[in-house]
């Protein structure tokens, strides 16, 4: 087991898989659910959500989350950031929505999955990185 390279974290960030962001409530345990998401190398990892779920919620109030994002094949590894989250309203959810879902479903089924997602109920969430910890069990 290794920690992996400054170049394969940022590869391994980019790629696509299922993201589990995890935030603390005031009284209880850490909020875990799995989520799409996107990032691009040197910006922020950027979620989208429902206003008022309760992930979006705890992300407001504790303005701070952790994130892991796993390769499910052998060899394993996985890379967990963590940082301050800001929470932006969208103008247009569609449009924001469409390339994640692309990025997740592909063209046709993701531009299908974002035509349904219109309303105003959704927020962009940024978690800016701060530190992260990396794992490679193939090294």
């Amino acid at each position: 087991m290794a920690a992996m390279t400054y170049a394969a974290v940022l590869e391994s960030r980019a790629a696509l898989h299922v993201g589990v962001p995890a935030v603390e409530p005031p009284d209880g345990p850490p909020l875990n659910v799995p989520i799409w998401y996107a990032y691009e190398p040197g910006g922020d990892v950027e979620l989208i959500t429902s206003r008022t779920s309760v992930k979006a919620r705890l992300l407001e109030r504790a303005g701070r989350a952790s994130l892991c994002a796993q390769q499910e094949e052998l060899p394993y590894k996985y890379v967990s950031v963590e940082g301050a989250v800001s929470i932006e309203p969208l103008d247009d959810a569609r449009t924001a929505i469409e390339p994640i879902a692309i990025r997740y479903l592909g063209e046709q089924l993701g531009a299908d999955y974002a035509a349904g997602s219109t309303g105003d109920d959704q927020v962009l969430v940024r978690l800016r990185i701060e530190r992260w910890l990396t794992v490679d069990y193939g090294s």
